[in-house]
């Protein structure tokens, strides 16, 4: 059965989904579970494509409790959320299997890290625009339009795709300091 856009199987009384079933999203996130009167109620969970889960038990289309658990395990804890933040900077990968030798950074949890497109930034669920304040998923499809808070909380924490040089560009005088040439690279002299 078609259904605003999306795809439900399951039980329907007077047309409307009821029971137990499984509605699928366009964007291809999918409910599974107890449907009534047209709208998520009771136990059920959300798929989402990059393997994320949200359980919760919903009243009327609205989760009462849940809890979403990432696609590697790492389970979201809304109260002390401690994770990848001033308090432990390690990713969950890291927590689980170990932080890697000295000089060998890991950027996110996903290693080696995706390839972000030039001038955007890495959301977690997808690539966003800050120009057309879109966010796309990792295969380019639309996802969402961002609000102002999600575009300033993407803006401050999350990674960018390389747009400048990032190595030390030493200054004229750093430059004849450091110059093996220069038989005054020793002494403090302008």
């Amino acid at each position: 059965m078609e259904a605003g856009g999306g795809r439900y199987r399951g039980g329907t009384v007077r047309r409307r989904m009821e029971g137990s079933g499984s509605y699928t999203l366009p964007t291809g996130t999918e409910y599974r579970g107890a449907l009534r009167d047209g709208q998520f109620d009771g136990e059920g969970e959300l798929l989402f494509p990059n393997g994320g889960t949200y359980r919760a038990v919903w009243h009327r289309g609205v989760p009462a409790q849940g809890k979403y658990t990432f696609a590697d395990g790492l389970e979201y804890e809304d109260k002390k959320w401690h994770y990848c933040d001033g308090y432990d900077r390690r990713f969950y990968t890291e927590i689980c299997s170990g932080l890697k030798p000295a000089g060998i950074s890991q950027l996110t949890n996903l290693d080696p890290p995706r390839k972000i497109p030039e001038g955007c930034y890495d959301c977690g669920d997808g690539f966003y625009n800050p120009e057309t304040r879109v966010i796309v998923d990792y295969k380019f499809r639309f996802l969402r339009n961002a609000d102002d808070d999600e575009h300033g909380w993407i803006i401050r924490t999350c990674r960018k795709a390389w747009d400048e040089t990032t190595e030390h560009k030493p200054k004229p005088r750093e430059q004849f300091l450091l110059d093996d040439n220069n038989p005054k690279q020793c002494f403090d002299i302008d």
